[in-house]
């Protein structure tokens, strides 16, 4: 596709976004714009202060270059009358205005925008929100890392904690954003009431990377993030371990009998490992030092292409550990089109080209980022409301039913994400395929992290390898406006109801296929799970201590599973407003590696260009100095401290009593002060010893320096900023009691809370749901369940969990 083709047809076409965000969080309107919004950047007369933004190449930012493509910009300034009355004019035409402090700082209101415009949707993107003892605080990546919670998780026992690569808690909170914002409008074009958001990045942050109040992944059985969390780092992983091999690492992620089959197998018949009852994990866990030591043998003269090649044909999930240069000639993504050329400071980029396929279009980048002034024409004004029936005070997606056959994390999180806001999400299950997250490590119908991941959903036992199912699962497609699966591609094709055939049925449904490497391409059929997804993307091998060998932290991570959950919903939400429109749905495929990349664009950017920059990094930050993790006053106690500027230097100086550096000429600039990194950080660091975490946060807060402590999740309910600003909520689940909870992805708004229900045990709403949607009498019902095409809780199950 050329840049700039077909831009009315994008989901979102007429749609016009206001964008005053200035550095962080700019994925957010890049992401509207991916989707067809007419996104206007509103500059002042020297450009945004991210146009100077580090990474340069050839004195142009690659940070702005990625992070503003497809959009438009104008020239206005706020603080003068004729610039505001421009800046009025522009917001009449307006659906959505997005604004990270600027506006504040010209003296106008957000409260006064909102009585101005109460069509507007006005989302406020702040580091730690309006309100709240936090609220004047700085921040940015490594903070709400911190802060968040992720950091304190991060790393290898016996080491340092680490820092993730890249900027992931920033572009993942921008994609929060992204979804809080397409709630407010889906809500605007229902209601016609528009909204004031005051959103967070330290709580979005906390709801996005390795959430601590969310579902878990598999290998946590069940248990909370809280409960599998230790108080150092966690030791190097065991379920997904590592092996060397001729050109490089491999990962595999052997977990069921039948992928143990087939990597015995692959070991041959001789070894001490070959008896049946080793297909049981937690048997194969106590032994597993010496099976690793086979593997690692196996692997060791092989090269990592044939060994992928190999583990495919036997069905072990296995992906190389990619180096940026074997992400940029990765065929898959090659074939598939994950990278596009864009020109910045003069030269041609490889950049990821975009999250999401709509009916096998990408939703990528068309046009590179605007030159400081260049707006293109505006297509039209955005729509008004067609049809004005739903409530303010009702969840916004009330009235929408998803069918959800998601799985696993991933799965559980794009349903919660439409039950918590209103949509009646039916999950479909089948006992002799039953989702994964259900298990639990003491047995239990439900665990914590399926409650967490399955509450407002109601559970329907249908078996889709039956006639029959698949004819009440058509019929449910009729009544429906969304179906969620994140199978491998091709599943649904087989049991009949891939996309072409339920668009059949119903041309208003939306279908989304999510998976690890997409539905198309030569690894397309490669079994999915997070840890190979982070390989192939090449997260893995930056996830390490520099100068460390084989020091890979991110076992215990499941990023991207949250991420792309939200991705996808935003893409969803995206469809079903286009769907006013044009009256028919859509399929939506999501590429957990290239949601990824996509985060990791403007590393990737500047790989292209400047081959090498892309590389292990630790928990410095490169462009300038001081600026580490450093050590605090106690047990395995952490700050974030980071001088990001000549500014920041000056008040660390003084915070430190260090008046001789603030006079001096060699550190006076962020190229003097890296060259001394190492002296001035361990300077710091004698500091920071000798003061708890608590007292150089705030210290350092208070001379205006981003710092954050590292928080452990044992800590996290505690956070006086996090109470005041309603993060927490709690609900009953019975069987567990009450469980806490996050509250809205929006911060403080004047959406209306989530209603917290109970997640279900398998088939418990079977019944109701095939008499209430399927018109089936009592007898007809019976008749199903005893032939086994629908299934349903027993009264032991009932009570076994509490619900008899």
């Amino acid at each position: 596709m050329k840049m700039g083709d077909g831009v009315d047809s994008l989901p979102l076409a007429g749609t016009l976004v206001v964008d005053l965000l200035d550095g962080q969080a700019e994925s957010c309107g890049r992401l509207l714009a991916d989707l067809g919004a007419d996104v206007v950047l509103v500059e002042p007369p020297e450009g945004l202060n991210s146009r100077r933004q580090p990474p340069l190449h050839n004195g142009e930012s690659l940070h702005f270059a990625v992070r503003n493509a497809n959009k438009s910009s104008v020239v206005m300034t706020l603080d003068n009358d004729e610039g505001r009355q421009e800046f009025s004019e522009l917001l009449s035409r307006a659906a959505i205005v997005l604004d990270g402090g600027r506006l504040a700082g010209t003296g106008i209101a957000l409260s006064e925008l909102r009585n101005r415009f109460p069509h507007l949707v006005i989302m406020s993107i702040t580091d730690f929100g309006l309100t709240g003892p936090w609220r004047d605080y700085r921040g940015n990546n490594s903070v709400m890392m911190a802060l968040g919670g992720v950091l304190a998780r991060s790393g290898i026992r016996g080491r340092d904690p680490l820092l993730p690569p890249g900027e992931l808690a920033i572009e993942a909170a921008a994609i929060q954003a992204a979804w809080a914002v397409m709630l407010a409008y889906w809500r605007r074009l229902h209601t016609g009431q528009g909204s004031l958001l005051d959103f967070s990045l330290l709580e979005a942050t906390a709801q996005t990377i390795d959430p601590g109040l969310g579902v878990t992944g598999s290998a946590a059985a069940g248990r909370s993030a809280a409960q599998v969390s230790s108080f150092g780092r966690p030791p190097v992983g065991k379920v997904y371990p590592i092996f060397p091999c001729r050109d490089g690492h491999v990962r595999i992620c052997v977990l069921n009998p039948r992928q143990w089959q087939g990597m015995s197998q692959w070991l041959g018949d001789d070894h001490p490992f070959t008896d049946p009852e080793y297909g049981n994990i937690a048997k194969r866990i106590k032994v597993i030092k010496d099976i690793n030591a086979l593997i690692a043998e196996l692997f060791r003269e092989q090269c990592a292409e044939e060994l992928v090649a190999e583990g495919q044909r036997r069905g072990v999930p296995i992906a190389a550990v990619s180096t940026p240069d074997q992400v940029f000639s990765n065929g898959h993504f090659r074939a598939r089109g994950a990278f596009t050329s864009v020109e910045i400071g003069g030269d041609s980029a490889d950049v990821p080209s975009g999250y999401v396929e709509i009916d096998g279009r990408r939703m990528g980048i068309r046009h590179p980022a605007p030159t400081l002034g260049e707006c293109r024409p505006i297509r039209r004004a955005p729509v008004g409301p067609a049809d004005v029936t739903g409530v303010p005070s009702q969840s916004p997606l009330s009235g929408l039913r998803v069918l959800d056959l998601g799985v696993i994390v991933a799965g559980a999180e794009l349903g919660r994400l439409f039950a918590d806001q209103g949509a009646e999400v039916i999950k479909l299950e089948n006992r002799a395929f039953a989702d994964g997250l259900r298990q639990s490590a003491d047995g239990k119908l439900i665990s914590e992290s399926f409650a967490q991941g399955s509450r407002n959903k109601k559970s329907l036992g249908l078996n889709l390898r039956s006639k029959e199912g698949i004819a009440l699962f058509e019929q449910l497609v009729a009544k429906s406006d969304v179906v969620l699966s994140n199978f491998k591609p091709g599943t649904l094709e087989s049991l009949g109801i891939g996309y072409d055939r339920l668009s059949a049925i119903n041309p208003r449904i939306v279908v989304l296929e999510s998976s690890a490497l997409g539905n198309t391409g030569p690894l397309a059929k490669s079994m999915g799970y997070g840890p190979l997804v982070r390989a192939s993307a090449g997260l893995t091998g930056l996830w390490s201590y520099p100068g460390v060998p084989d020091s890979y932290s991110d076992s215990t991570t499941i990023f991207p599973d949250h991420f792309v959950a939200r991705v996808a919903a935003v893409a969803i939400l995206a469809q079903l407003l286009r769907r006013r429109d044009s009256g028919r749905g859509g399929k939506i495929v999501l590429s957990q590696a290239e949601a990824i990349l996509n985060a990791m664009a403007v590393p990737l950017a500047r790989e292209s260009l400047q081959p090498g920059s892309l590389k292990v990094q630790g928990n410095q930050y490169e462009f300038d100095a001081p600026a580490n993790v450093f050590p605090c006053k106690g047990d395995d106690m952490w700050c974030v401290v980071e001088v990001r500027s000549d500014r920041d230097w000056q008040a660390l100086c003084q915070v430190l009593g260090r008046d001789d550096w603030a006079s001096l000429a060699a550190y006076a600039n962020a190229e003097g002060r890296r060259a001394q990194r190492e002296a001035l950080e361990a300077e710091v660091a004698q500091w920071t010893c000798q003061h708890t975490a608590d007292e150089v946060m705030a210290r350092m807060q208070a001379a205006g320096i981003a710092a954050g402590k590292m928080l452990r999740l044992s800590e996290f309910g505690d956070v006086a900023h996090l109470r005041e600003r309603r993060f927490f909520r709690e609900f009953e689940q019975p069987g567990l009691g009450r469980l806490v909870t996050e509250n809205s992805p929006a911060g403080i708004s004047d959406l209306p809370e989530p209603a917290l229900q109970p997640a279900p045990i398998q088939g418990q709403h079977t019944r109701e749901l095939a008499s209430r949607l399927l018109g089936l009498s009592a007898v007809e019902i019976e008749h199903l369940i005893g032939r086994g095409v629908l299934e349903v809780a027993s009264d032991e199950q009932l009570a076994q969990a509490g619900l008899m």
